[in-house]
């Protein structure tokens, strides 16, 4: 599996605090540039990478082309005014990129984040990248520039990727010694749930998934405990048999658990819950054909549940975390289940199916009580869940539900990380809702209303009280079926992994 799934280019990422600190040519020179009350404005002061000489030479030549330095505005110019008449101080520069930041008083780690992010799509191509943005936050900068840069060409025969090889931050203060290394396991984080997503279902169904995501965690000292279709029977997990009986390609659960070294019984715990829908045609419910293909994204939650994991580990993050992985194929067949089926689930709660398009909510159910055994202090779970988080929403902010105050925290590290979920509401009219007759619950309301927090009550019947929790549901946020947006690419975005990994590290501290 390993050497089937495609992997997205990223670059190889470094620091350096001045100019004169780079030996090799530089391809292209990222410089930030500000909309100030009389004009353009280049930022200086103590933290400057560019000598007086040079914030002069380049500021006339940029107010010579009429850049104004507007959020998101990008002017390309020849390198040759930062050449230094002393070839030993400073590299030479082909080409430089001047990013616009809008004002300088507004400018945020995000703003920094999305402006590194769109410099790096607009330069394309270039083995050596030297960026200035880090005078402002090395960390926003290096992750900016390295997910922008993140290019996936799949199956292409062509694998050659237009993208940067080598990026280099300036910044003229102190930073970290393991800043460089931190951003690049979250970035390699984030990509790897994007590849995931972005994988061909025929190549990512849930027996091969599996198995990488246990080799995976075996070459990071990780537990893995892999249920295949006879044992999750065997067991009594019939939401995740329910769904994936009617594919010829029979369903998985994975378990991932890391402990961290010298973790004792003061070490906070976390349940992640991820759902693995590899493909979703709706099962007897079936979707409409028009853009079914985007659903091989309905494994996001999935992805970003084990790439989180994988890089709690290599960031040896103080937090205990199990994370339980339903994967299913959701297909149509004599044997798939039927709407007014009734399953039972693991624990041994029943649902009565009224479509079977909702099954999402059918895998989670298991995968959620079975992570409740283990008596976690906080239950992070992340899906592709419902169409009605983007009717709330849009397509670029996850809705967030649970306890209320760890839903509110859980939001507030969204937001800090630039993946910008919102605390949601759980109306207690709409559990009342998912009530059956025959059943302890349907698993849809039969009321077109509220569709989002419908979902989030189906699984708070599940989490085992006294636990912490939060549902990030990802429908629109996980997958970009529009045009690349700052640092975020077409296709698989690796949202919510930011969010997850900022919330286990604020558990830990």
């Amino acid at each position: 599996m390993t050497d089937l799934l495609s992997r997205g280019a990223l670059p190889t990422l470094k620091f350096a605090h001045t100019l004169s600190d780079i030996s090799d040519d530089i391809d292209t020179f990222v410089v930030p540039v500000f909309r100030g009350e009389t004009g353009l404005e280049l930022a200086g002061g103590p933290t400057r990478v560019l000598t007086s000489e040079q914030e002069i030479e380049l500021w006339k030549l940029l107010t010579s082309v009429g850049a104004q330095g507007t959020t998101g505005e990008v002017t390309t110019l020849p390198g040759a005014v930062l050449s230094s008449p002393d070839a030993d101080s400073s590299p030479t520069v082909h080409t430089i990129l001047a990013i616009g930041l809008g004002d300088v008083e507004e400018t945020t780690d995000e703003d920094i984040r999305i402006a590194a992010g769109s410099a790096s799509r607009a330069i394309g191509k270039g083995d050596n990248v030297v960026s200035s943005l880090g005078i402002f936050n090395a960390e926003a900068a290096l992750l900016g520039h390295a997910l922008g840069a993140y290019q996936y060409t799949g199956q292409k025969t062509s694998k050659d990727a237009e993208t940067i090889g080598s990026l280099t931050v300036l910044g003229g203060g102190d930073v970290d010694e393991g800043l460089v290394d931190r951003v690049t396991i979250i970035a390699g984080a984030v990509a790897l749930a994007r590849d995931l997503v972005n994988a061909p279902a025929n190549e990512l169904y849930p027996a091969a998934y599996a198995d990488f995501a246990a080799e995976q965690a075996k070459a990071e000292g990780i537990d893995v405990e892999v249920l295949d279709e006879s044992e999750l029977e065997r067991q009594g997990f019939g939401g995740i048999i329910g769904v994936g009986k009617g594919s010829e390609n029979p369903p998985r659960l994975v378990r991932l658990t890391y402990t961290p070294e010298g973790a004792n019984d003061a070490t906070p715990s976390v349940a992640l819950v991820g759902k693995g829908i590899t493909f979703d045609t709706g099962g007897i419910s079936l979707k409409p054909g028009a853009n079914m293909w985007n659903m091989i994204s309905d494994m996001g939650g999935s992805a970003a549940v084990i790439a989180a994991t994988l890089a709690a580990s290599k960031l040896k993050i103080n937090v205990k975390v199990t994370a339980t992985v339903p994967m299913a194929e959701n297909m149509p067949s004599g044997k798939a289940t039927r709407p007014g089926d009734i399953l039972r689930h693991y624990g041994g709660q029943t649902t009565e199916v009224l479509n079977t398009d909702a099954e999402g909510r059918l895998i989670l159910a298991d995968a959620i009580a079975r992570a409740c055994e283990d008596k976690p202090q906080y239950l992070i779970e992340t899906a592709t869940l419902t169409g009605a988080q983007m009717v709330a929403l849009g397509e670029r902010t996850p809705g967030i539900m649970g306890t209320p105050a760890f839903r509110d925290k859980v939001a507030l590290h969204s937001q800090e990380v630039g993946e910008n979920g919102w605390p949601m509401p759980l109306p207690p009219e709409l559990n009342e809702a998912l009530n059956s007759d025959v059943a302890d619950m349907q698993n849809i309301s039969n009321s077109r209303w509220g569709g989002m927090s419908v979902a989030g009550h189906y699984l708070s019947r599940f989490v085992t009280e006294g636990v912490q929790w939060v549902h990030i549901d990802v429908a629109g946020p996980a997958y970009n079926t529009s045009a690349p947006h700052g640092y975020t690419p077409k296709r698989g975005t690796g949202v919510p992994v930011r969010t997850i990994l900022a919330t286990l590290e604020a558990l830990a501290n």
